[in-house]
C-alpha cells in the first residue's frame, strides 16, 4: 500500500511545486491578465480533476464510460432548444429580481446594472471567453453532474440527490434561480442520457451566449436584455410573457424528460 501511495504522493508534491513556481514567476512579471487567466486555469483544472480522478478511480470507472460520443447526435437538436429557453427564463427571471428589489435596495439595483468596463486586451478576452466557454462547463459537470449529484444520489435517492446538487450549483452563481433551474435541466440531462457529454454542451452553449453578450456588448434578444433602471419598466411586458412562457415549456420539458428516469442507472453508480 505505501508503495502505491509513493508515486501519487511525489506527483501531488511536484504538482504543488509548479504552482508555485509559476505563480512566483507571474508575480514577479507583474502583469495582472496572466495573473487572472493562470488563476482561472488552477481553478478549472488543477482541483476538478484531483477530485474527478480520485473519485472515478475510487468507483472503478473509466472515462470513455461517462463521456462517449455515440448517440449525442440525438441531442444536439435538444441541447440547442434548451439553451434559448434557459437563456430566455433566466433574463426574464433576472428581470424580476431586479424589479423586486427596486422597492427595497435600489442602490444594489444600479450597482448591478453598472456595466464592468473591458480591457482592451484581445488575447486575454479570448483566453477568458475560451476558459468560462469550454474549460469551466467541462470542469463544472465533472465536479457538480459526475461526482456530486451520483453521491447525494447514493444517499438520497434520485430526486433529492437533483435538488441539492442544484441549490449548491445554484449558490454559486449570480442568478440563483436561472441556475438552479439549469442544473436541474442538466442533471436529467446526464441521468437521462447516461453521457457527461450532454450537459457538458448544453452548459457551453450556455456560457459562450453569455460571454458573447457580455464582449460584444449587444445581445440577440434585445427586447429582454435590461441595461437601465428605466429598461425594468420599458420592458415589463416582454420580459413577463417571456418568464410564463418558458416556465410553463420548461417545466412540460422536465416532466417529459422525467419519464422512466427511476430506471435510469448512472455508470458511476
Amino acid at each position: 500500500m505505501a508503495r502505491k501511495k509513493k508515486p501519487r504522493f511525489v506527483l501531488g508534491l511536484m504538482t504543488v511545486a509548479s504552482i508555485v513556481s509559476i505563480s512566483f514567476l507571474l508575480q514577479v512579471a507583474g502583469n495582472p491578465f496572466l495573473n487572472s487567466i493562470f488563476a482561472l486555469l488552477l481553478f478549472y483544472t488543477v482541483l476538478p480533476m484531483w477530485i474527478c480522478s480520485y473519485y472515478f478511480k475510487k468507483r472503478g470507472v473509466k472515462l470513455r464510460q461517462v463521456v462517449f460520443s455515440h448517440g449525442i447526435a440525438l441531442w444536439l437538436l435538444p441541447i440547442f432548444a434548451l439553451t434559448l429557453l434557459i437563456m430566455i427564463f433566466s433574463m426574464s427571471i433576472y428581470w424580476l429580481l431586479l424589479r423586486a428589489l427596486m422597492s427595497t435596495a435600489p442602490a444594489l439595483v444600479t450597482l448591478f446594472l453598472t456595466p464592468e468596463p473591458l480591457p482592451d486586451v484581445f488575447w486575454y478576452l479570448a483566453a477568458t471567453g475560451f476558459v468560462v466557454a469550454v474549460v469551466a462547463p467541462i470542469a463544472e459537470e465533472f465536479v457538480f453532474r459526475g461526482v456530486l449529484l451520483n453521491q447525494l444520489m447514493d444517499v438520497f435517492g434520485l430526486w433529492k440527490g437533483i435538488g441539492i446538487t442544484s441549490l449548491i450549483f445554484a449558490v454559486f452563481h449570480l442568478n440563483f434561480l436561472g441556475a438552479f433551474l439549469f442544473a436541474v435541466i442538466a442533471s436529467i440531462l446526464y441521468v437521462k442520457s447516461g453521457n457527461l457529454l450532454a450537459p457538458v454542451l448544453l452548459h457551453s452553449a450556455n456560457n459562450t451566449l453569455a460571454v458573447y453578450q457580455a464582449f460584444a456588448g449587444t445581445s440577440f434578444m434585445e427586447w429582454l436584455t435590461v441595461t437601465s433602471v428605466n429598461d425594468l419598466y420599458t420592458k415589463s411586458a416582454p420580459n413577463l410573457i417571456a418568464l410564463i412562457a418558458s416556465t410553463v415549456l420548461l417545466l412540460l420539458i422536465i416532466g417529459w424528460m422525467s419519464r422512466g428516469l427511476e430506471q435510469r442507472r448512472s455508470p458511476i453508480r
